[in-house]
This record gives C-alpha cells, sequence and structure tokens, in this order.
C-alpha cells in the first residue's frame, strides 16, 4: 500500500530543509516491518510543493508503526512542522491495474 501527503513550504524554509527532516525521520521508519521505501517528489513548475509516498506492505503495517511512538520520529517531525503545511492525500492500494510500455524488441 501507499500512504500519499501532500507538502506545501512556508516561506522561509526550502525543499532541501523540508527533504533533510523528511529523510532523517524516514530513515528510522524504514526500520519498521512491513516499511517498503519512501519517495519525495517536487511539483513541476511549483519547487515550494512537494508529494510524499510512503510504501508499506500493508496498512496493517503502517498502522502497527504508528502504534508504537518514536520520540525521535515525533522530534524530527515537530521541528520541521512550523515551516510546512502537510496535507494527507490518503492510502492507497498497491496497483489493481497496470499498463507498461511494451518491452523493446532487438534491432536485428
Amino acid at each position: 500500500m501507499k500512504y500519499i501527503f501532500e507538502v506545501h513550504i512556508r516561506e522561509g524554509y526550502t525543499a532541501e530543509d523540508y527533504a533533510d527532516a523528511w529523510e532523517h525521520a524516514s530513515e528510522l521508519i524504514q526500520r519498521s516491518p512491513g516499511a517498503r521505501g519512501t519517495e519525495l517528489h517536487r511539483k513541476i513548475g511549483d519547487p515550494d510543493t512537494l508529494i510524499a509516498i510512503a510504501h508499506w506492505d500493508s496498512k496493517a503495517s503502517r498502522d502497527a508503526m504508528e502504534s508504537q511512538h518514536n520520540p525521535d520520529v515525533a522530534e524530527i517531525i515537530r521541528s520541521a512542522a512550523p515551516f510546512c503545511e502537510i496535507r494527507p492525500l490518503g492510502e492507497f492500494e498497491d496497483p489493481e491495474w497496470v499498463v507498461n510500455p511494451p518491452a523493446e524488441v532487438p534491432i536485428r
């Protein structure tokens, strides 16, 4: 599953500042059972808007991590909170429908 949220950086802070905090928190969170990585993307044309995607084996894995208070993660998030607005976009199942480009055919 994927947990997706949008981040708006406030004036006086940068996306790089947020990314630094996000990476530190994510490194700790990724030690949790079921964690499968995170991504942080900058919005095209709006460098102060980011989208973050956390990948998990299941919603139960993510919920279990959330139920275990980690004071280090909480402090990192608390330290960045005044400088950004975070809006959860939701929790999504892994895709049921996928269309990939065809495999390349070797040129003879």
